[in-house]
Protein backbone atom coordinates (compact mmCIF):
# COMPACT_ATOMS: atom_id res chain seq x y z
CA UNK A 1 0.00 0.00 0.00
CA UNK A 2 1.21 3.63 -1.11
CA UNK A 3 2.61 5.65 1.61
CA UNK A 4 0.57 8.41 3.21
CA UNK A 5 0.98 11.83 1.21
CA UNK A 6 3.36 13.75 3.72
CA UNK A 7 0.63 16.33 4.62
CA UNK A 8 -1.52 13.42 5.60
CA UNK A 9 1.22 11.95 8.02
CA UNK A 10 1.71 15.58 9.85
CA UNK A 11 -2.01 15.59 10.64
CA UNK A 12 -1.90 12.72 11.93
CA UNK A 13 0.31 14.08 14.00
CA UNK A 14 -0.78 16.93 15.34
CA UNK A 15 -4.55 15.57 15.52
CA UNK A 16 -3.24 12.69 17.76
CA UNK A 17 -3.23 14.59 20.86
CA UNK A 18 -6.77 15.04 20.01
CA UNK A 19 -8.14 11.48 19.78
CA UNK A 20 -9.62 11.89 23.68
CA UNK A 21 -10.92 15.36 23.58
CA UNK A 22 -14.64 16.43 23.01
CA UNK A 23 -12.97 17.82 19.39
CA UNK A 24 -14.82 16.22 16.64
CA UNK A 25 -14.13 15.71 12.79
CA UNK A 26 -16.89 18.35 11.92
CA UNK A 27 -15.32 20.62 14.63
CA UNK A 28 -12.23 20.33 12.07
CA UNK A 29 -14.35 20.47 9.10
CA UNK A 30 -15.88 23.66 10.25
CA UNK A 31 -12.61 24.92 10.74
CA UNK A 32 -11.36 24.58 7.82
CA UNK A 33 -14.32 25.59 5.67
CA UNK A 34 -14.32 29.01 7.80
CA UNK A 35 -10.50 29.25 7.25
CA UNK A 36 -11.11 29.03 3.25
CA UNK A 37 -14.02 31.69 3.41
CA UNK A 38 -12.24 33.92 5.22
CA UNK A 39 -9.62 33.67 2.41
CA UNK A 40 -11.94 34.73 -0.37
CA UNK A 41 -12.61 38.74 0.80
CA UNK A 42 -9.19 38.59 1.61
CA UNK A 43 -8.34 37.65 -1.91
CA UNK A 44 -11.13 39.78 -3.81
CA UNK A 45 -9.67 43.03 -2.12
CA UNK A 46 -7.03 42.79 -4.90
CA UNK A 47 -4.60 44.48 -2.66
CA UNK A 48 -0.95 43.03 -1.78
CA UNK A 49 -1.59 43.05 1.87
CA UNK A 50 -4.87 41.10 2.01
CA UNK A 51 -4.42 39.14 -0.42
CA UNK A 52 -1.34 37.40 0.77
CA UNK A 53 -3.12 36.80 4.23
CA UNK A 54 -5.96 35.66 2.29
CA UNK A 55 -3.39 33.32 0.57
CA UNK A 56 -2.05 31.77 3.93
CA UNK A 57 -5.70 31.50 5.29
CA UNK A 58 -6.23 29.04 2.05
CA UNK A 59 -2.96 26.94 2.60
CA UNK A 60 -4.61 26.32 6.72
CA UNK A 61 -7.68 25.55 5.24
CA UNK A 62 -5.90 23.14 2.58
CA UNK A 63 -3.80 21.38 5.14
CA UNK A 64 -7.19 21.03 8.09
CA UNK A 65 -8.68 19.34 4.93
CA UNK A 66 -6.55 16.49 6.20
CA UNK A 67 -7.49 16.60 9.61
CA UNK A 68 -10.69 15.28 9.81
CA UNK A 69 -10.62 12.21 7.97
CA UNK A 70 -7.65 11.49 10.10
CA UNK A 71 -9.06 11.96 13.34
CA UNK A 72 -12.43 10.25 12.26
CA UNK A 73 -10.38 6.71 11.70
CA UNK A 74 -8.23 7.79 14.59
CA UNK A 75 -11.21 7.42 16.94
CA UNK A 76 -13.13 5.54 14.53
CA UNK A 77 -15.75 8.06 13.90
CA UNK A 78 -16.46 7.63 10.47
CA UNK A 79 -19.57 8.98 9.46
CA UNK A 80 -21.82 9.49 6.19
CA UNK A 81 -22.79 13.01 7.10
CA UNK A 82 -19.44 13.96 8.09
CA UNK A 83 -18.03 12.69 4.67
CA UNK A 84 -20.48 14.73 2.96
CA UNK A 85 -19.97 17.78 4.93
CA UNK A 86 -16.39 17.40 4.09
CA UNK A 87 -16.44 16.65 0.01
CA UNK A 88 -18.97 19.74 0.30
CA UNK A 89 -16.38 21.79 2.24
CA UNK A 90 -14.05 21.00 -0.55
CA UNK A 91 -15.93 22.02 -3.14
CA UNK A 92 -17.25 24.72 -2.07
CA UNK A 93 -13.59 26.12 -0.78
CA UNK A 94 -12.28 25.26 -3.82
CA UNK A 95 -14.41 27.15 -6.10
CA UNK A 96 -14.51 29.94 -3.71
CA UNK A 97 -10.72 30.25 -3.94
CA UNK A 98 -10.43 30.98 -7.31
CA UNK A 99 -13.78 33.42 -7.61
CA UNK A 100 -11.64 35.31 -4.81
CA UNK A 101 -8.77 35.67 -6.83
CA UNK A 102 -10.74 36.49 -10.04
CA UNK A 103 -12.64 39.24 -8.51
CA UNK A 104 -8.69 40.43 -7.21
CA UNK A 105 -7.53 40.78 -10.58
CA UNK A 106 -10.69 42.74 -12.15
CA UNK A 107 -8.16 45.53 -12.31
CA UNK A 108 -5.56 43.88 -13.83
CA UNK A 109 -4.92 43.62 -17.19
CA UNK A 110 -7.54 40.75 -17.30
CA UNK A 111 -10.54 43.45 -16.14
CA UNK A 112 -13.72 41.53 -15.54
CA UNK A 113 -12.67 38.79 -17.36
CA UNK A 114 -11.00 37.51 -14.32
CA UNK A 115 -13.84 36.89 -12.72
CA UNK A 116 -15.44 33.86 -15.37
CA UNK A 117 -12.02 32.80 -15.60
CA UNK A 118 -11.75 32.16 -11.75
CA UNK A 119 -15.47 30.61 -12.18
CA UNK A 120 -14.12 28.45 -14.46
CA UNK A 121 -11.04 27.06 -12.95
CA UNK A 122 -13.01 26.76 -9.49
CA UNK A 123 -15.47 24.65 -11.07
CA UNK A 124 -12.94 22.42 -13.18
CA UNK A 125 -10.83 21.56 -9.52
CA UNK A 126 -13.79 21.27 -7.80
CA UNK A 127 -14.82 18.30 -10.62
CA UNK A 128 -11.80 17.20 -10.64
CA UNK A 129 -12.01 16.50 -6.75
CA UNK A 130 -15.20 15.32 -7.11
CA UNK A 131 -14.33 12.37 -9.82
CA UNK A 132 -11.49 11.07 -8.24
CA UNK A 133 -13.50 10.66 -5.20
CA UNK A 134 -16.07 8.90 -7.18
CA UNK A 135 -12.55 6.51 -8.75
CA UNK A 136 -11.80 6.14 -5.18
CA UNK A 137 -15.11 4.71 -4.82
CA UNK A 138 -14.68 2.08 -7.00
CA UNK A 139 -11.27 0.98 -6.87
CA UNK A 140 -9.93 1.65 -3.40
CA UNK A 141 -8.30 5.21 -2.53
CA UNK A 142 -4.90 3.49 -2.59
CA UNK A 143 -5.62 2.42 -6.71
CA UNK A 144 -6.98 5.89 -7.07
CA UNK A 145 -4.10 7.92 -6.14
CA UNK A 146 -4.02 11.56 -7.91
CA UNK A 147 -0.22 11.71 -9.64
CA UNK A 148 2.25 12.18 -7.82
CA UNK A 149 6.00 11.88 -6.99
CA UNK A 150 7.03 10.01 -4.08
CA UNK A 151 4.31 11.53 -1.08
CA UNK A 152 3.75 14.75 -3.00
CA UNK A 153 1.16 15.22 -5.20
CA UNK A 154 -0.33 17.14 -7.83
CA UNK A 155 -2.64 19.07 -5.25
CA UNK A 156 0.17 20.18 -2.97
CA UNK A 157 0.87 23.04 -5.67
CA UNK A 158 -1.95 24.87 -3.84
CA UNK A 159 0.15 25.64 -0.94
CA UNK A 160 2.58 27.29 -3.25
CA UNK A 161 -0.18 29.91 -3.38
CA UNK A 162 1.43 32.45 -0.62
CA UNK A 163 4.92 32.34 -2.60
CA UNK A 164 2.79 33.15 -5.93
CA UNK A 165 0.83 35.78 -3.94
CA UNK A 166 3.94 37.31 -2.27
CA UNK A 167 5.74 37.39 -6.12
CA UNK A 168 2.87 39.51 -7.76
CA UNK A 169 2.17 36.26 -9.88
CA UNK A 170 -1.64 35.48 -9.37
CA UNK A 171 -2.34 36.95 -13.07
CA UNK A 172 -0.20 33.93 -14.85
CA UNK A 173 -1.45 31.38 -12.04
CA UNK A 174 -4.83 32.03 -12.87
CA UNK A 175 -3.93 32.09 -16.46
CA UNK A 176 -2.64 28.44 -16.09
CA UNK A 177 -5.49 27.77 -14.35
CA UNK A 178 -8.17 28.64 -16.42
CA UNK A 179 -6.24 26.75 -19.18
CA UNK A 180 -4.58 23.75 -17.18
CA UNK A 181 -7.82 22.99 -14.76
CA UNK A 182 -10.46 22.11 -17.47
CA UNK A 183 -7.82 20.00 -19.62
CA UNK A 184 -6.78 17.67 -16.19
CA UNK A 185 -10.62 17.82 -15.34
CA UNK A 186 -11.55 15.76 -18.89
CA UNK A 187 -8.83 13.78 -18.22
CA UNK A 188 -10.00 12.97 -15.14
CA UNK A 189 -13.06 12.28 -16.40
CA UNK A 190 -11.98 9.81 -19.14
CA UNK A 191 -9.96 7.91 -16.27
CA UNK A 192 -14.07 8.21 -14.26
CA UNK A 193 -15.46 6.58 -17.34
CA UNK A 194 -12.83 3.52 -17.94
CA UNK A 195 -13.20 2.69 -14.06
CA UNK A 196 -16.96 3.04 -14.74
CA UNK A 197 -17.25 0.66 -17.16
CA UNK A 198 -14.64 -2.01 -16.22
CA UNK A 199 -17.19 -2.07 -13.02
Amino acid sequence: MPEKPWDARLAYQLIYPLRNSRVTPNHLTCARLFCGIVAVPCLATGDYLWTNLGAFSFVISNFLDHTDGELARLTNKKSKTGHIFDLASDALVNIFLFVGIGAGLRHSELEYWSIPMGIVSGLAVATIFHLRHEIEKKVGKSYARQPHFKDIEAEDVLYLLPLVSLFDWLLPFLLLATIGAPVFAVLVWNEYTRVKNKS
